[in-house]
Protein backbone atom coordinates (compact mmCIF):
# COMPACT_ATOMS: atom_id res chain seq x y z
CA UNK A 1 0.00 0.00 0.00
CA UNK A 2 3.17 2.51 0.79
CA UNK A 3 4.99 1.50 -2.35
CA UNK A 4 1.18 2.18 -4.23
CA UNK A 5 1.20 5.84 -2.52
CA UNK A 6 4.73 6.20 -2.98
CA UNK A 7 4.71 5.80 -7.09
CA UNK A 8 1.37 8.01 -7.44
CA UNK A 9 3.17 10.61 -5.15
CA UNK A 10 6.08 10.62 -7.71
CA UNK A 11 3.62 10.42 -10.81
CA UNK A 12 1.79 13.28 -9.84
CA UNK A 13 5.24 15.04 -8.85
CA UNK A 14 6.25 14.79 -12.73
CA UNK A 15 2.89 15.59 -14.34
CA UNK A 16 2.36 18.54 -12.65
CA UNK A 17 4.03 21.13 -14.96
CA UNK A 18 2.50 19.20 -18.36
CA UNK A 19 -1.17 19.94 -16.28
CA UNK A 20 -0.56 23.55 -15.38
CA UNK A 21 0.87 24.16 -18.78
CA UNK A 22 -2.35 22.58 -20.31
CA UNK A 23 -4.40 24.78 -18.19
CA UNK A 24 -2.73 28.02 -19.06
CA UNK A 25 -4.95 30.77 -20.91
CA UNK A 26 -3.87 30.48 -24.49
CA UNK A 27 -3.45 34.55 -24.92
CA UNK A 28 -5.11 36.00 -28.27
CA UNK A 29 -3.18 38.62 -30.37
CA UNK A 30 -4.82 41.89 -29.42
CA UNK A 31 -7.03 43.02 -31.80
CA UNK A 32 -7.69 46.77 -33.04
CA UNK A 33 -9.81 48.60 -35.49
CA UNK A 34 -9.52 50.69 -38.13
CA UNK A 35 -11.12 53.92 -37.62
CA UNK A 36 -12.15 54.23 -41.79
CA UNK A 37 -14.56 51.49 -40.37
CA UNK A 38 -16.18 54.78 -38.51
CA UNK A 39 -15.62 57.65 -40.98
CA UNK A 40 -18.59 58.86 -41.27
CA UNK A 41 -19.22 58.85 -37.53
CA UNK A 42 -15.68 60.34 -36.54
CA UNK A 43 -15.43 63.28 -39.10
CA UNK A 44 -18.65 64.33 -37.47
CA UNK A 45 -18.07 64.09 -33.31
CA UNK A 46 -14.24 62.36 -33.14
CA UNK A 47 -14.67 62.65 -29.55
CA UNK A 48 -17.83 61.43 -28.97
CA UNK A 49 -17.18 58.56 -31.37
CA UNK A 50 -14.06 57.68 -29.83
CA UNK A 51 -15.79 57.81 -26.08
CA UNK A 52 -17.79 55.27 -27.60
CA UNK A 53 -15.90 52.59 -28.88
CA UNK A 54 -13.73 52.39 -25.75
CA UNK A 55 -16.87 50.78 -24.46
CA UNK A 56 -16.76 47.96 -26.64
CA UNK A 57 -13.27 46.32 -25.84
CA UNK A 58 -10.30 46.99 -28.43
CA UNK A 59 -7.54 47.39 -27.38
CA UNK A 60 -5.77 49.76 -29.71
CA UNK A 61 -6.91 51.56 -32.72
CA UNK A 62 -5.22 52.69 -36.45
CA UNK A 63 -5.62 55.58 -37.10
CA UNK A 64 -5.83 57.37 -41.25
CA UNK A 65 -6.10 60.88 -42.57
CA UNK A 66 -3.30 62.29 -41.33
CA UNK A 67 -3.06 66.12 -42.71
CA UNK A 68 -1.46 69.30 -41.79
CA UNK A 69 0.12 67.74 -39.08
CA UNK A 70 -3.45 67.16 -37.57
CA UNK A 71 -5.53 63.56 -37.24
CA UNK A 72 -8.96 64.08 -37.16
CA UNK A 73 -8.51 68.05 -36.66
CA UNK A 74 -6.17 67.06 -33.47
CA UNK A 75 -2.79 67.22 -32.46
CA UNK A 76 -1.88 63.45 -33.01
CA UNK A 77 -0.96 63.80 -29.16
CA UNK A 78 -4.00 64.73 -28.17
CA UNK A 79 -5.85 62.17 -30.55
CA UNK A 80 -3.42 59.70 -28.94
CA UNK A 81 -4.24 60.73 -25.05
CA UNK A 82 -8.10 60.28 -26.34
CA UNK A 83 -7.85 57.29 -27.23
CA UNK A 84 -5.88 56.22 -24.05
CA UNK A 85 -8.55 57.89 -22.05
CA UNK A 86 -11.13 55.40 -23.50
CA UNK A 87 -8.97 52.49 -22.61
CA UNK A 88 -7.59 52.09 -25.92
CA UNK A 89 -3.46 52.79 -27.30
CA UNK A 90 -2.91 54.58 -30.70
CA UNK A 91 -0.69 52.03 -32.33
CA UNK A 92 -0.90 52.47 -36.13
CA UNK A 93 -1.40 55.09 -38.71
CA UNK A 94 -2.46 54.68 -42.34
CA UNK A 95 -0.69 57.58 -44.02
CA UNK A 96 1.56 58.49 -46.98
CA UNK A 97 2.90 60.28 -49.90
CA UNK A 98 3.45 60.18 -53.82
CA UNK A 99 6.39 58.79 -54.89
CA UNK A 100 8.54 61.95 -55.43
CA UNK A 101 11.11 62.41 -58.44
CA UNK A 102 14.54 63.54 -58.29
CA UNK A 103 13.30 67.13 -58.11
CA UNK A 104 10.85 67.06 -55.47
CA UNK A 105 12.73 63.93 -53.56
CA UNK A 106 14.24 66.28 -50.14
CA UNK A 107 10.79 67.56 -49.93
CA UNK A 108 8.95 64.90 -49.76
CA UNK A 109 11.50 63.16 -47.42
CA UNK A 110 11.08 66.26 -44.82
CA UNK A 111 7.29 65.89 -45.20
CA UNK A 112 8.11 62.47 -43.99
CA UNK A 113 10.14 63.17 -41.40
CA UNK A 114 7.50 65.37 -39.72
CA UNK A 115 5.35 63.09 -40.27
CA UNK A 116 7.31 60.31 -38.34
CA UNK A 117 7.79 62.74 -36.09
CA UNK A 118 4.15 63.44 -35.27
CA UNK A 119 3.46 60.07 -35.24
CA UNK A 120 6.48 58.87 -32.24
CA UNK A 121 5.56 62.11 -30.52
CA UNK A 122 1.94 60.12 -30.04
CA UNK A 123 3.05 56.53 -29.12
CA UNK A 124 2.75 55.22 -32.63
CA UNK A 125 4.29 51.84 -33.60
CA UNK A 126 3.09 51.34 -37.39
CA UNK A 127 3.05 54.11 -40.50
CA UNK A 128 1.12 52.10 -43.21
CA UNK A 129 1.23 53.36 -47.22
CA UNK A 130 -2.31 52.36 -49.03
CA UNK A 131 -1.17 53.05 -52.49
CA UNK A 132 2.03 53.28 -55.30
CA UNK A 133 1.64 55.30 -57.74
CA UNK A 134 0.41 54.82 -60.87
CA UNK A 135 3.60 54.67 -62.78
CA UNK A 136 4.18 51.64 -60.64
CA UNK A 137 2.30 49.88 -62.94
CA UNK A 138 3.75 50.29 -66.43
CA UNK A 139 7.23 48.39 -65.92
CA UNK A 140 9.31 46.98 -63.03
CA UNK A 141 11.79 49.23 -63.25
CA UNK A 142 9.55 51.78 -62.35
CA UNK A 143 8.16 49.64 -59.83
CA UNK A 144 11.92 48.90 -58.47
CA UNK A 145 11.94 52.94 -57.77
CA UNK A 146 9.00 53.02 -55.74
CA UNK A 147 10.01 50.12 -53.77
CA UNK A 148 13.62 52.31 -53.47
CA UNK A 149 11.19 54.84 -52.21
CA UNK A 150 10.05 53.04 -49.62
CA UNK A 151 12.82 51.39 -48.07
CA UNK A 152 13.99 55.04 -47.76
CA UNK A 153 10.54 55.71 -45.87
CA UNK A 154 11.18 52.52 -43.91
CA UNK A 155 14.74 53.56 -42.98
CA UNK A 156 13.59 56.69 -41.68
CA UNK A 157 11.30 55.07 -39.52
CA UNK A 158 13.61 52.39 -37.79
CA UNK A 159 15.59 55.38 -37.11
CA UNK A 160 12.85 56.72 -35.11
CA UNK A 161 12.17 53.34 -33.33
CA UNK A 162 8.69 52.83 -35.90
CA UNK A 163 7.56 50.12 -38.26
CA UNK A 164 7.16 51.05 -42.08
CA UNK A 165 4.27 48.88 -44.06
CA UNK A 166 2.63 47.95 -47.03
CA UNK A 167 -0.80 47.49 -47.27
CA UNK A 168 -2.80 45.67 -50.28
CA UNK A 169 -5.47 46.90 -51.80
CA UNK A 170 -6.88 44.69 -54.98
CA UNK A 171 -5.19 46.27 -58.03
CA UNK A 172 -1.78 45.41 -57.03
CA UNK A 173 -2.51 41.30 -58.27
CA UNK A 174 -2.40 42.12 -62.04
CA UNK A 175 0.77 41.30 -64.12
CA UNK A 176 3.80 43.96 -65.04
CA UNK A 177 6.03 42.35 -67.63
CA UNK A 178 4.91 39.07 -66.55
CA UNK A 179 5.21 40.07 -62.68
CA UNK A 180 2.60 39.90 -60.66
CA UNK A 181 3.30 43.26 -58.84
CA UNK A 182 2.03 42.17 -55.25
CA UNK A 183 4.69 39.36 -55.66
CA UNK A 184 7.52 41.48 -57.08
CA UNK A 185 6.74 43.80 -54.10
CA UNK A 186 7.26 41.14 -51.32
CA UNK A 187 10.39 39.76 -52.79
CA UNK A 188 12.20 42.73 -54.25
CA UNK A 189 11.33 45.17 -51.18
CA UNK A 190 14.03 45.51 -48.22
CA UNK A 191 11.93 43.37 -45.52
CA UNK A 192 13.73 44.95 -42.85
CA UNK A 193 12.55 48.34 -43.94
CA UNK A 194 9.31 47.25 -45.23
CA UNK A 195 6.35 44.80 -44.11
CA UNK A 196 3.59 43.66 -45.10
CA UNK A 197 -0.46 44.60 -43.90
CA UNK A 198 -2.84 41.58 -45.74
CA UNK A 199 -5.82 42.81 -46.35
CA UNK A 200 -8.00 39.81 -47.18
CA UNK A 201 -10.92 40.95 -48.31
CA UNK A 202 -9.11 43.03 -50.66
CA UNK A 203 -7.14 40.17 -51.74
CA UNK A 204 -10.23 38.13 -51.92
CA UNK A 205 -12.13 40.56 -54.32
CA UNK A 206 -8.85 40.48 -57.07
CA UNK A 207 -9.37 36.68 -57.26
CA UNK A 208 -6.77 35.65 -55.02
CA UNK A 209 -7.02 33.44 -51.63
CA UNK A 210 -5.29 35.17 -48.38
CA UNK A 211 -4.23 31.55 -47.32
CA UNK A 212 -2.39 30.90 -50.30
CA UNK A 213 -0.44 33.81 -49.73
CA UNK A 214 0.17 33.06 -46.34
CA UNK A 215 1.53 30.04 -46.97
CA UNK A 216 3.64 31.41 -49.93
CA UNK A 217 5.04 33.76 -48.18
CA UNK A 218 5.68 32.65 -44.26
CA UNK A 219 6.30 35.26 -42.16
CA UNK A 220 5.83 38.69 -44.04
CA UNK A 221 2.54 39.46 -42.60
CA UNK A 222 3.34 41.69 -39.44
CA UNK A 223 -0.28 43.02 -39.29
CA UNK A 224 -3.38 41.87 -41.06
CA UNK A 225 -7.01 43.70 -41.91
CA UNK A 226 -9.21 41.09 -40.41
CA UNK A 227 -12.39 42.32 -43.48
CA UNK A 228 -15.59 40.69 -44.78
CA UNK A 229 -17.63 42.17 -46.99
CA UNK A 230 -19.89 44.04 -43.76
CA UNK A 231 -19.55 42.12 -40.43
CA UNK A 232 -17.02 39.39 -39.98
CA UNK A 233 -18.19 35.77 -40.79
CA UNK A 234 -21.45 36.91 -42.59
CA UNK A 235 -20.35 36.46 -46.50
CA UNK A 236 -18.39 32.95 -46.59
CA UNK A 237 -16.15 34.33 -49.26
CA UNK A 238 -12.98 34.88 -46.81
CA UNK A 239 -11.82 31.67 -45.42
CA UNK A 240 -10.99 33.31 -41.87
CA UNK A 241 -10.88 30.11 -40.43
CA UNK A 242 -8.07 28.82 -42.43
CA UNK A 243 -6.08 32.05 -41.75
CA UNK A 244 -6.42 32.46 -38.31
CA UNK A 245 -5.78 28.66 -38.40
CA UNK A 246 -2.19 29.66 -40.10
CA UNK A 247 -1.60 32.81 -37.84
CA UNK A 248 1.96 31.74 -36.38
CA UNK A 249 2.98 31.12 -39.88
CA UNK A 250 1.96 34.31 -41.32
CA UNK A 251 4.33 35.94 -38.80
CA UNK A 252 1.22 38.31 -37.46
CA UNK A 253 1.58 40.42 -34.37
CA UNK A 254 -1.65 42.30 -34.37
CA UNK A 255 -5.22 42.08 -35.59
CA UNK A 256 -6.88 45.24 -37.03
CA UNK A 257 -10.60 44.83 -38.03
CA UNK A 258 -12.14 47.04 -40.60
CA UNK A 259 -15.18 47.24 -41.91
CA UNK A 260 -16.32 49.09 -45.30
CA UNK A 261 -19.81 48.32 -45.49
CA UNK A 262 -22.91 47.54 -42.99
CA UNK A 263 -26.34 46.07 -42.69
CA UNK A 264 -26.50 48.05 -38.74
CA UNK A 265 -24.95 51.76 -37.99
CA UNK A 266 -21.05 51.60 -37.90
CA UNK A 267 -20.88 51.41 -34.15
CA UNK A 268 -23.31 48.28 -33.95
CA UNK A 269 -21.23 46.68 -36.94
CA UNK A 270 -17.65 46.83 -35.37
CA UNK A 271 -19.28 45.41 -32.02
CA UNK A 272 -20.41 42.47 -34.23
CA UNK A 273 -16.96 41.96 -35.23
CA UNK A 274 -15.46 42.29 -32.10
CA UNK A 275 -17.56 39.88 -30.76
CA UNK A 276 -16.88 37.61 -33.77
CA UNK A 277 -13.41 38.16 -32.56
CA UNK A 278 -13.69 37.72 -29.35
CA UNK A 279 -16.15 34.17 -29.38
CA UNK A 280 -14.53 32.53 -32.43
CA UNK A 281 -12.21 29.33 -31.00
CA UNK A 282 -9.78 29.45 -33.94
CA UNK A 283 -8.97 33.24 -33.71
CA UNK A 284 -6.04 33.31 -31.23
Amino acid sequence: MKKSIYYFLVLSFLCTPFILNSCKKVEKRPVGLQLYSLRDDIAKDPTGTIEKLGKIGFSFVEAYGYENGKLFGMEPTAFSALCEKNGMKLLGSHTGANMPDSANWNKTMAWWDKCIADHKAAGVKWLIQTWIDSISYTSLANLDKQLKYFNAVGEKCNAAGMKFGYHNENTEFVEVEGQIVFDYMIKNVDSTKVFFQLDDMNMTMAGKKPLDYIKKYPGKFYLWHVKDEKELGASGKVDLKGMFENADLSGVKYYVVEQEAYTTTPLEGVQKDFDYMKKSEFVK
